[in-house]
């Protein structure tokens, strides 16, 4: 497809990098010369130096016959100022990153008046991810499918485990009984999809797709089940904090902020009476002492930078809190933290980067089995996909025993009405139904992208 991103900061910048990552034709307009020479150099891009809203820039990046532009400057309004007059120039389909909550509280106007097919709001996304987390302090990260049905969680195991040191076969008759999958390891940055034979070591991070009651007895019976997050301590108090605590006050969850800039605790002082706001230095050992850290459940990290939030992290994650999350943007920095047993690293430019790679999917696949959700896990070494099963579905009815899957794919969960199916020898597809698919390649597109080229075809749609 031929995209065009307008703003080549953080997101902007790892949005490139995934659709380059999947050969698509990319061209990236900014102002800043440096940026685009430093991009440039590094990707496989076009770049036009110029103002988004240019119609000459726009035209010099050739939106006219552009298949998608991504607006994902640092302006609310450039942004959308940008999406309307790219669709009047012919491109197909606009996105506009769109942070101001007074302008996402109004969406379906900017669609329609603007021309933007898409808005999307990296510290919303963000603050979603984090309240998801702290619903379920157990798992390191968490994605949900079917609309809840159906999630997905990562954890980290450790010695003493019960499933260290044993092949998946020999699990115990009670973890077997449950409603889950094994689904994907990651080990020493490695990412394999594990079959009965695997065996677990302490380290391995595991993931694992079932159903959320399945996945709560699961984490009860490995000891690992933590009571419900009723205080948080968090430090930054930006956009991702406001949205966070908004979600976070519906929850009943008591919220404590600390930050630096007095104009910013006074706005949410105001905004969220019920919340206690600190004026001071989250990164200061001694304040955070002075405030009780360590009588939280969860402490997240939101400041600004990332090396700020990854030492206080790691203080909270000394001091014992049960539940630390850190916003992290720098993927080196990330892998790093997690070798050091911080597993719940959140980063607002993949999340939003994942949700747009998702689009494009879906937009090259117009015709086919529709792609409801896509989520990058194992630091993007693999991805979960969930697709409905469409009547050009191949090999409906025919027994997954009598197919054969691409290398590296697996079938995990199939949501057929209200039941939820981990797939056996003997299960097989119908239309309607929703699956969960494993990959640890990406480019999947659609559902028939799993079967390999020589797969069976005997008996059923095999079309």
């Amino acid at each position: 497809m031929d995209i065009v991103i307008v703003g080549i900061g953080k997101v902007g910048f790892s949005l490139a990098e995934q659709l380059v990552r999947e050969e698509h034709d990319v061209t990236v307009i900014d102002s800043d010369e440096e940026a685009l020479r430093r991009a440039g150099d590094q990707l496989d891009i076009m770049t036009v130096r110029g103002n988004g809203v240019s119609t000459a820039a726009l035209r010099e990046a050739g939106v006219d016959s552009a298949d998608l532009l991504v607006a994902a400057t640092n302006s609310d309004e450039v942004n959308m100022v940008c999406c309307l007059t790219a669709k009047n120039l012919g491109t197909k389909y606009t996105i506009a990153r769109i942070r101001n909550q007074e302008y996402t509280n109004s969406v379906a106007e900017l669609r329609r008046n603007l021309k933007i097919d898409m808005v999307i709001n990296p510290e919303n996304s963000t603050a979603v991810e984090i309240s998801r987390l702290l619903r379920f302090p157990a798992a390191a990260n968490i994605e949900t499918f079917c609309r809840g049905k159906v999630e997905l969680m990562g954890f980290r195991l450790q010695e003493g485990d019960f499933l260290v040191g044993s092949p998946l076969y020999h699990l115990p008759g009670q973890v077997k009984k449950l409603s889950l999958l094994f689904c994907a390891v990651d080990r020493g940055g490695q990412v394999s999809i594990p079959n009965g034979a695997f065996v677990p070591q302490a380290g391995d991070k595991l993931y694992m797709v079932g159903r959320p009651d399945s996945l709560d007895q699961f984490f009860r019976q490995l000891g690992r089940y933590a009571p419900k997050v009723r205080k948080v301590f968090l430090v930054g108090g930006g956009k991702v904090s406001v949205y966070l605590a908004n979600i976070l006050s519906r929850m009943g969850i008591h919220l404590k902020i600390v930050e630096q800039n007095e104009a910013r605790c006074r706005l949410l002082s105001e905004r969220f009476p019920q919340v206690t706001v600190i004026c001071g230095d989250g990164t200061d050992s001694e304040l955070l002492e002075s405030e009780n850290l360590t009588a939280n459940d969860a402490f997240v990290a939101l400041t600004d930078r990332d090396e700020d939030n990854l030492i206080i992290s790691l203080y909270a994650m000394q001091q014992g809190l049960p539940k630390v999350i850190t916003k992290c943007n720098r993927q080196n920095y990330a892998g790093i933290v997690r070798s050091l047993g911080l597993d719940s690293v959140i980063s607002p430019k993949f999340v939003t980067a994942s949700h747009i790679v998702h689009v494009v999917r879906g937009l090259q696949n117009s015709q086919g089995s529709v792609m409801n959700s896509l989520h990058r896990i194992a630091d993007g070494g693999a991805e979960a996909m969930e697709f409905t099963v469409g009547p050009g579905t191949l090999h409906l009815g025919v027994p997954l025993k009598d197919l054969k899957l691409r290398p590296g794919v697996l079938l995990a969960v199939i949501v057929r009405k209200n039941d939820i199916i981990i797939p056996e020898g003997s299960s097989f597809l119908q239309e309607g139904d929703q699956v969960i698919i494993i990959a640890r390649e990406s480019g999947i597109l659609d559902l028939n992208d799993i079967y390999a080229a020589d797969s069976a075809v005997s008996g059923g749609n095999s079309k």
